[in-house]
């Protein structure tokens, strides 16, 4: 008994134990039961299956704000919507490696999901690296401030790319230190070659670099969000939940979301006017905290302002791209 009420990051181990345990729950329901037999995710069970996980989400919030307090719960909420709306330019950047590929849409969610097992290992560790930075160093705030109003800036003025993945530095690397199949095999992320007339051993197939680069692209936004929950809060528990349901979320979605990415072409501006109020707020967090500035943004006011700048961009790419077709 004293095991799980041994305090980790300050929440007993019993509390991050049933938040694990939660998880797993989900995701063995999805691939068990929902996905049991694999078929291609539609735009309306994608909805379904996204409007399930945002439930889950708030469920947990809800515990999160009867358990630790309304602070807490506004916080994990802010948190959530700001990885939420941070990572929908990922949704762009996995699109263009499935397609690039030629990964048929039967075959994505089965990487898409076991891409969460990556994720949830990946930002444990950058979350904790991040926590323990700003715990020695407060001043690593105003860094994070700084690089995120650096990248809002940039992302505002830069013009949209559709990079080709054979220019991809990781792909070229890929192709070189391992073995692909030219072509895919079923669901199998590796073969024998002795089984599919290659040379003998294990070689990977596309699939499963599809995953090994859809993982990458997720360490690098990750670059971006992570610093901007942490303007939000410096729970780790708070900034780790809110991570992880926000993106079980945004990967249910993206099948839908990938069907009209053309419909989205504005919302890039609106995420970076987000990431530069953001970045401020980091910095104001730490004057606030040294007594150079009597005043920090608060966690409401955060949240509202995040949530109007997304729903202003999601409704004006939508209006000035109304009538457009689908790029072929």
């Amino acid at each position: 008994m004293v095991l799980f009420t041994t305090l980790f990051a300050g929440y007993p181990i019993w509390v991050w134990l049933m938040f694990f345990g939660f998880v797993l729950a989900l995701l063995a329901f999805d691939l068990g039961v929902l996905h049991k037999d694999q078929h291609e995710i539609t735009v309306s069970e994608s909805l379904k299956l996204s409007a399930f996980y945002i439930c889950m989400a708030m469920l947990f919030g809800v515990w999160l704000w009867w358990y630790r307090g309304p602070t807490a719960g506004m916080e994990y909420l802010t948190g959530y919507l700001i990885e939420k709306s941070l990572s929908m330019d990922n949704i762009f950047v996995i699109a263009l490696i499935f397609s690039s590929l030629g990964i048929p849409r039967l075959y994505q969610h089965r990487v898409l999901f076991w891409g969460i097992i990556g994720v949830i290992m990946l930002r444990a560790i950058m979350i904790g690296l991040g926590a323990v930075l700003v715990a020695k160093y407060q001043g690593v705030l105003v860094l994070f401030g700084l690089f995120l109003i650096f990248t809002g800036v940039k992302m505002l003025f830069s013009q949209e790319e559709h990079r080709d993945i054979q220019d991809n530095k990781l792909y070229k690397w890929l192709r070189t230190k391992m073995r692909f199949t030219p072509t895919l095999h079923g669901e199998k992320f590796g073969v024998r070659g002795e089984d599919h007339q290659l040379s003998k051993g294990w070689w990977a197939t596309p699939l499963f670099l599809a995953l090994i680069l859809i993982e990458t692209a997720d360490l690098v936004f990750a670059v971006d969000s992570i610093p901007a929950i942490f303007a939000i809060t410096q729970d780790p528990f708070i900034i780790y939940t809110s991570n992880i349901f926000a993106i079980l979320g945004l990967r249910a979605l993206y099948f839908a979301l990938a069907a009209m990415v053309h419909r989205f072409e504005y919302l890039k501006y609106a995420l970076s006017v987000v990431l530069i109020f953001i970045g401020a707020k980091v910095g104001l967090v730490y004057f606030y905290h040294i007594g150079l500035v009597g005043f920090t943004i608060p966690t409401a006011l955060s949240l509202g302002v995040t949530f109007g700048l997304l729903v202003a961009g999601v409704l004006y790419s939508l209006w000035k791209t109304r009538g457009q077709a689908a790029e072929k």
